[in-house]
């Protein structure tokens, strides 16, 4: 979900309250904060020498102890106008910030709006390889003359 869908869901539903979905299926407690709104930029160099960037914008959270506070749509709208200078893009991805317990990173797929929740998911970053092709060795098996690629009990292929 980029900062756009983000800003259309809040405006539409003012409101509303706010969660965020973690990819286990749990929430980030309801009384969290957004503490900041951030546009995060990394440049790197893969494995193999090519160079990479990519941009997000971040909000983080925080859980204090006034576990009576809630976020509304329009308060969360209210932040996140503020950081409208900062964020070159309206395009640019959502991520939010959590700890639980560790500091993560996660990515917003989509939003379900109920009668009087924005409920935002979260998926899982992951790491991969960006230079496969020059760093991972090649695990084709060469054929063995004669024989078919199937694989059939006690051929001795598997």
């Amino acid at each position: 979900m980029n900062v756009a869908e983000f800003l259309k869901f809040l405006r539409d539903h003012p409101d509303h309250g706010v969660s965020f979905v973690l990819p286990d299926g749990s929430s980030v407690p309801a009384h969290f904060h957004i503490t900041e709104v951030g546009h995060l930029a990394k440049s790197f160099i893969d494995c193999g020498g090519k160079r990479h960037s990519n941009e997000s914008c971040l909000l983080q959270t925080w859980v204090a102890d006034d576990t009576d506070h809630r976020l509304k749509a329009s308060k969360l709208l209210d932040i996140f106008e503020r950081a409208h200078g900062l964020l070159p893009s309206r395009e640019l991805p959502v991520e939010i910030e959590h700890e639980a317990p560790v500091l993560t990173q996660l990515p917003l797929t989509r939003c379900e709006v109920t009668f009087e929740m924005l409920s935002f998911h979260t998926e899982l970053k992951h790491t991969d390889c960006l230079a496969k092709d020059l760093c991972l060795p090649d695990f084709s098996m060469p054929a063995i003359p004669g024989q078919d690629n199937a694989c059939t009990p006690g051929s001795g292929c598997c």
